[in-house]
């Protein structure tokens, strides 16, 4: 759970799309104010700002597009791969003025299609948490050669395989809408640790994962880890931290930027993480 097969049905067939990713957004932050833009600026571009602008951006799994929008200014080139036709056709027309664009459907795992030595920065986030070990490792075997010398990687995955229980529970249990709307659909095999060795055993270097509280109250269910090509020739040479706060901060800025559309003036002490 959820294998390919259950991700092609439920992103190309099922879910609504309805505001083009947008509504995850949303979701982030009580106050819903900035959407994507906020969190864009606030929480994703300073935990990769060091590794852009890049020449060519790989991005794996953009569904319809919401983070393709601001990674787009920052490369020469930007390669786009989904396993779904739907979101592939949704960003070919939303970024049909974008000429450095290219657009691929792939089978959920395969890279064959991109050209070897070739991507300085591949990125995915917010999607690949639904992805299994077999899938996390099929891609990180590849980009292993996809990527140039120093090519570096940042992919958001899930982390329910460090609390075990969820591998004894049935797969109904696993399925059943109260536990998804727990964990958010991510896959109970993969962990930090076990994302690490992958990217050993594929000859990348983890440089860091950040382990934070997002799909359940109180469990590092998420990682952020960052890579890079060549192997890792110390074993201190990742540097992994917890944020219990992830959420909270998230939650903070779209507070600050809700005052600061409201012209209204907090004391400091009014928002505490």
């Amino acid at each position: 759970m959820p294998s390919i097969k259950e991700n092609l049905r439920v992103w190309n067939s099922e879910y609504h799309w309805k505001d083009q990713g947008e509504e995850w957004s949303q979701g982030v932050g009580a106050h819903n104010v900035g959407g994507s833009d906020l969190f864009w600026t606030s929480t994703l571009l300073p935990r990769i700002n060091h590794f852009l602008p890049s020449k060519t951006i790989l991005e794996i799994a953009p569904g319809m597009g919401r983070w393709t929008k601001y990674l787009k200014q920052h490369c020469d080139r930007l390669i786009i791969v989904d396993l779904s036709p739907k979101c592939i056709e949704a960003c070919r027309q939303r970024f049909s003025m974008d000429k450095h664009l290219s657009y691929y459907v792939n089978d959920g795992k395969s890279l064959d299609m991109i050209e070897d030595s070739s991507i300085d920065f591949v990125f995915s986030f917010d999607s690949l948490v639904h992805a299994d070990l077999t899938t996390l490792g099929a891609y990180l075997n590849q980009l292993t050669v996809k990527l140039r010398a120093n090519g570096v990687g940042f992919i958001h995955h899930s982390n329910l395989n460090r609390y075990r229980i969820f591998n004894y529970l049935p797969r109904g249990i696993l399925n059943g809408e109260r536990l998804n709307r727990i964990i958010s659909w991510r896959d109970p095999g993969v962990s930090a640790k076990l994302f690490e060795q992958l990217c050993i055993k594929a000859k990348l270097q983890c440089l860091s994962q950040e382990l934070v509280v997002w799909a359940a109250p109180g469990l590092f269910t998420d990682v952020l880890s960052i890579f890079r090509k060549g192997s890792c020739e110390t074993k201190s040479g990742n540097e992994v931290c917890k944020n219990r706060n992830f959420m909270k901060q998230c939650d903070l800025m779209s507070r600050l930027a809700s005052a600061a559309k409201l012209g209204v003036t907090f004391d400091s002490t009014t928002f505490q993480p």
